[in-house]
Order: C-alpha cells, then structure tokens, then sequence
C-alpha cells in the first residue's frame, strides 16, 4: 500500500515490474501471491487506475510472468522456468493429477526458446513422498488404472532427460520413493543439509523398482542396494557422497546457490546445452569406443552450429558471445 500510494504517475509496467519483483525474490506459492495482490488493489483503486485483481491476473497470465495449477505453480525470471510442487498438505504426493502437471510443463518448458533452464522445487517441508499410495489400492483385480499411473510416471521421467535445458533440483525436505526418483532424474541436484533420500516401498509391501531404476544411475551399487532393501534414509552429506546430490549448502544459502548455478547456464547457448545434454546421456550407455566415436562426430556437428563460431570468435576477441540459442548452421 505504501509503495503504490507513492506512485503519482503510476503505469501499468510499474505495477507489472513490482510484481515481478515480488515473484524473483521471494518465491511466494500461488496463495501468498494473491494474497500481495489483495493488498496492492486498495493503494491502486484509490489512485484511480481501473485495475481489478481479474484484470491484473489475466495480464500476468498472458505475458507468462505467472501460470498456476492446483498442484503445480510456475513462474519464468531471466530464462529460467521455477517449476513448485505444490500440495504441502499432502507431502507433494505424486499423484496421477500432479504427473499430468508435471508432464505437461515439462512439455512446455522444450517447446518455449525462452526458457533456458527449468528448476523443480516444492512448498513445504517435504519435497516429494512419491506416489499416492491410495491410488494403488487394486479394485477387485482391475490393474489398468495402476498401470496408467506407472506408465505416466515414465513418461515423466524420461521426458526430463530428454529435455532440451537443464532440469535443476532445488531440495529442502525429504525426497522419498518416486519423490527420490524425480531428484535422481534432474540433471543438478541442490540441497540442504537438512534434506535426506529414501527408497522405503519395502517397508509398505511395495519395493521401490521404478524409482531404483533412476538411483541405481547415480549412485554406487551398494548404496542403492542398501536404499532399496532396508528402506532406511541417507542425509544430504551421504547423498553427496554417494552421487546422488551435486552439492549441498546451508538452507539460508540455498536459492542464492540456485541463482548462481542458473545464471551459469543461462549465459550459455540453449542449442550447444541440448547438444551436449542429449550426447552426455546417451554416451553414458555406450562402451568407451563407441562412446569416442560417435563423441568426434558430435563435436564436429557441434562445431557447425552459428553459435560455436560466435563462441569462439567471443574468445579470440575478448569479449562476451551474442548467441542465437539456435542450432542453424555457419
């Protein structure tokens, strides 16, 4: 209120820009967010703009600045897409609804040029307890309801690694099951020291496989073995060890670690970082000389995009690359 009745000649950017603000630094779920709504109208009406909180959040919708779900908020700052699950009453279950929103923002996010880099994050003190295990109650014999859900689930994970940007996990809380699952697939894990990973199916009479599949592929043999069979947690310095987690950092250093791993990825060309994101992975499942082989090729195909020859150009001339983010060719 303080703000906009200081605002003489107010303009409808100023109140975007304030907004947008609010969003980058504080990270608000979609509730908090109507909330500051709630509380800049009165200062606006008062000045005789002919705002109303409807119109306001129909102009953030269609400039992209702010999407919401029931269960998945999005917003976009500088090239980076801040993806919050966001059912904390629920332990950010990975409901069948929340894989159809996830699966549908992940979508997005590869098909938006603008979108350089995709951080995956949650409300509340848990990051994810996996799937909802209400849906997979088996009614009388009748598993294809089950099988749908499993099968979406995949289709959530393997569309992360074949996203063209990066996909940042942002953990503050315990990642358990499918939520374990969706950490190992991001391609950067950031952590707290208070987060912790678990692998606990067994525990209820369901061995965590699917999930195991994306563990097993980062962390050692022995490590996902004791994960999957004793259900017992590991905390983010065991997580780090093992692989499982990139780096961990204090929970009041968390999204300033975040920032500064983001503004490393936005400064680089969009098309070079899929490239080289689709090789990476596909390299890992082939032996050492195939890998070499079908590596020169990648680097040569590499070599041939515009923005490489910019890149280096950059470099010979001391000064900063003006990318296109586009894989035409010189």
């Amino acid at each position: 209120k303080f703000l906009f009745s200081g605002l003489k000649q107010c303009k409808y950017c100023i109140v975007r820009s304030l907004l947008k603000m609010i969003l980058t630094f504080s990270s608000p779920s979609i509730k908090t967010f109507h909330g500051t709504l709630r509380l800049c109208l009165p200062g606006l009406r008062s000045m005789k703009h002919d705002i109303t909180r409807t119109s306001l959040m129909k102009q953030l919708h269609s400039t992209s600045l702010l999407r919401s779900a029931d269960l998945v908020s999005v917003y976009d700052a500088g090239g980076v897409r801040k993806i919050t699950l966001n059912n904390p009453r629920k332990r950010n279950v990975l409901s069948f609804a929340m894989l159809q929103e996830l699966e549908a923002q992940f979508k997005e996010s590869d098909a938006e040029t603008s979108v350089r880099c995709v951080v995956l994050c949650s409300s509340g003190p848990v990051f994810s307890s996996g799937h909802d295990l209400k849906e997979l109650k088996i009614d009388s014999g009748d598993t294809a309801k089950i099988q749908e859900i499993f099968s979406l689930c995949t289709r959530v994970m393997t569309s992360m690694r074949r996203l063209s940007v990066p996909v940042i996990a942002q953990v503050n809380g315990l990642a358990a099951a499918a939520g374990c699952q969706l950490v190992a697939t991001c391609d950067i894990v950031l952590a707290t020291d208070k987060s912790s990973f678990s692998l606990p199916g067994s525990t209820f009479g369901l061995f965590c496989s699917t999930p195991g599949i994306a563990v097993a592929r980062c962390v050692p043999q022995k490590t996902s073995a004791y994960m999957l069979m004793t259900g017992n947690t590991i905390n983010a310095q065991e997580a780090l060890t093992s692989g499982l987690v990139s780096k961990v950092v204090p929970e009041e250093k968390l999204q300033e670690e975040t920032d500064r791993v983001t503004s490393a990825i936005v400064a680089k060309s969009r098309s070079v970082l899929a490239l080289g994101k689709k090789f990476y992975y596909r390299q890992i499942q082939m032996g050492i000389e195939e890998a070499y082989a079908e590596g020169e090729q990648v680097m040569l195909h590499n070599l041939q995009y515009c923005d490489s020859q910019e890149g280096i150009n950059a470099f010979a001339d001391k000064r900063k690359p003006h990318w296109e983010h586009t894989d035409r060719k010189v």
